[in-house]
């Protein structure tokens, strides 16, 4: 799971050769042009004191080459204010990692945006299509998503990050705990879904990687910000005993529904929650704001677990 990093310098030719095949118009070349002006010189040191954007945020991540045409041809909405959207991608060399993000190229707009793949990669290799799931934010690319974007619209995508989870059919069985708050469930829920595709392989084939247990640990103020949790009610029970769920809430004011009752938990996750997970033989991926990532960190420091067990996408 360990990728080369591309620093900015060497980044952005690729992307200004690679975008010039997306969309011919010359203004896209010269707003790269301009974009790359503006992220560093060549000590690194910033020219600017803004708020970092995604690119920059990401210059030292694992980026793929391929930048790919896609098409919006679904989308619905996941939660007041989160829309899932489902893309055709074009270009069959695209891949990606359950776990991983694409930098959002949208045609006219300055800025690029950066979403964590909701779906499996199984869904792209059968279907050519992924999903994201993305909050209504004053971002521009976010605020694009949910005003402007419809059927039929066009974007580009390339893939990044080295977040991901991706065994190989020798590799050691291992137990996930995946601990999502927010929105940051995005990149976690493609795990899982990845996990369903494992066991399905193992059930129909007897053959793959061997998969051991997932917990899926995931905070929100309530119920109705719970994402993807009809899916997951039905992964659990399609997978019983291998895929379980916690569903924690910190702000319920409503009734939670009868399906829901038996898996939610009110507060913040605990040190206590964590305790009975903990073995050696568990990797444990964590997603969300950074004081939470932070927070969960040090309890699983606390209770003896490895550096390199955890794993952690902060989600700005």
């Amino acid at each position: 799971m360990v990728h080369p990093a591309f620093s900015v310098v060497f980044a952005v030719p690729q992307l200004l050769q690679s975008t010039a095949r997306i969309f011919p118009a010359r203004s896209a070349l010269l707003w790269l042009r301009h974009s790359a002006s503006c992220y560093c010189t060549a000590n690194g040191t910033m020219k600017s004191k803004r708020k970092m954007d995604h690119l920059e945020r990401t210059a030292n991540n694992f980026r793929q080459e391929v930048i790919s045409p896609a098409k919006v041809c679904g989308f619905t909405n996941e939660s007041e204010t989160v829309k899932r959207l489902r893309l055709a991608v074009i270009n069959k060399d695209f891949t990606f990692k359950a776990g991983q993000w694409v930098d959002f190229f949208i045609p006219g707009l300055d800025v690029v945006g950066g979403f964590s793949i909701c779906s499996s990669p199984g869904l792209l290799e059968q279907e050519g299509v992924l999903e994201l799931a993305v909050k209504h934010t004053v971002h521009p690319p976010a605020h694009w998503i949910h005003t402007q974007c419809t059927l039929d619209s066009e974007v580009a995508l390339r893939v990044g990050g080295d977040f991901c989870f991706d065994p190989q059919p020798g590799d050691s069985p291992v137990n996930l705990v995946l601990i999502a708050g927010g929105v940051g469930i995005n990149p976690l829920f493609s795990i899982l879904l990845h996990v369903a595709d494992l066991y399905t392989n193992q059930e129909t084939k007897g053959s793959g990687y061997k998969m051991g247990t997932v917990k899926l640990l995931y905070s929100a103020k309530n119920t109705n910000e719970l994402l993807f949790k009809e899916n997951i009610l039905g992964l659990m029970n399609a997978f019983p005993g291998k895929i379980t769920c916690d569903f924690h809430v910190t702000q319920q004011s409503l009734q939670v529904c009868e399906e829901l009752q038996p898996y939610i938990i009110e507060g913040r996750i605990s040190a206590k929650d964590l305790e009975k997970h903990a073995s050696k033989d568990t990797l444990w991926y964590i997603c969300g704001p950074p004081p939470m990532i932070e927070s969960i960190s040090k309890l699983l420091k606390n209770l003896g677990v490895p550096a390199d067990c955890i794993f952690f996408e902060k989600w700005w």
